[in-house]
């Protein structure tokens, strides 16, 4: 049987570019080689697109942008060529794909913009198009769709950039602190703040808008978070919960990947009646959203034993050792055969 050509896209204008480089690395060393055949295709921090024909090593050390293993392409809007054009100076080639992963975490990749050009080239998307991608990104869209399906989600307001200080301190003022200030569209906790008093909200606003030009506050919501992994179309398969031990603070960037003072539990210190409550809100967050292939949803859980909804990643962290992949091994799946259900999901769609 003739091999699938799958183009893997990492790094991208993102501050999480180095953890995109991970990422793609563990797909590509994981994927079935007997089935597919990736294609790497590196982004540079300042927007250049290269294919690269090197050691995934070189990746996973960020030595990949090379003259000698590395050529200028861009992908092809024309469904004709149905895959990238690669330019070796005065030489063009065509280069068909059966399918793209963007492994682009964050802005610039996660956001709906890679998806969208994708589509627009007839390629398949392995994960969430454009419109589910850009939804899940946006705090607040999704926070709306995600309430309009029956879920709970925390109170909030959302401010741009010039904002009147007296209103926005009055808004926060009723809902309460302690609060979150985050960008509206970010990922890996870049530029939240957990505020406790009115004197601390505008330096938090001002780290916010560094990273987009509009600003949510939510409430803070009292316990822990859980997270669910799911993967599928309409089938949706959903590993085992995972929750978050924290011993202070929130789960910021640095505890992503670091884990300092925090703890990953899979399966989650819960009961398995609330479990099985938690993946069927997960079921139904994911539909609700419009995501496709996989997708990693994170919740809390109250003291009271309330769900509520914080967020949705369509491109979580795809490490051996994220919480994704770590969830679905522990209802029996190796990474191997997640990387290989994700593709399948997109070239037989």
């Amino acid at each position: 049987m003739e091999k699938l050509r799958i183009a893997v896209l990492f790094g991208g204008c993102s501050p999480e570019y180095e953890v995109s480089l991970q990422s793609a690395y563990s797909v590509i060393t994981h994927m079935d080689k007997g089935r597919y055949e990736p294609a790497a295709f590196g982004i540079t921090r300042t927007g250049e697109w290269f294919y690269f024909s090197g050691s995934p090593e070189k990746i996973k050390n960020d030595t990949w942008e090379n003259p000698d293993e590395c050529v200028r392409a861009i992908i092809s809007p024309s469904r004709e060529i149905h895959g990238a054009l690669i330019i070796d100076g005065d030489v063009v080639r065509a280069l068909r794909l059966d399918a793209a992963m963007p492994i682009i975490h964050g802005k610039n990749g996660e956001d709906g913009t890679v998806q969208g050009l994708l589509e627009l080239a007839g390629i398949p998307v392995v994960g969430s198009g454009a419109l589910a991608s850009a939804l899940c990104m946006n705090k607040d869209k999704a926070n709306k769709i995600v309430a309009t399906a029956g879920v709970p989600v925390p109170r909030s307001f959302t401010l741009r950039s010039g904002a009147d200080a007296g209103v926005f301190l009055a808004q926060a003022a009723r809902l309460g602190y302690p609060l979150f200030v985050k960008p509206v569209n970010a990922g890996s906790s870049y530029g939240i703040s957990k505020v406790s008093s009115e004197d601390e909200m505008r330096a938090a606003i001002e780290l916010a808008f560094e990273y987009d030009d509009e600003a949510i506050i939510e409430e803070d919501i009292p316990g822990f978070e859980i997270g669910c992994a799911v993967l599928g179309n309409d089938d949706l398969i959903v590993g085992q919960v995972d929750e978050i031990e924290l011993s202070d603070g929130f789960f910021n960037f640095t505890e992503k990947y670091t884990l300092k003072t925090s703890a990953i539990h899979v399966p989650a210190r819960i009961s398995k009646h609330k479990a099985e409550e938690a993946r069927a809100i997960a079921k139904t967050i994911y539909r609700a959203l419009g995501c496709t292939g996989f997708a990693r949803v994170d919740m809390f859980l109250t003291p009271s034993g309330r769900i509520v909804f914080n967020e949705v990643n369509t491109i979580p962290g795809f490490t051996s050792h994220s919480r994704f992949p770590n969830m679905l091994k522990a209802i029996g799946m190796t990474f191997e055969q997640v990387v290989d259900k994700a593709i399948e999901l997109a070239v037989r769609a």
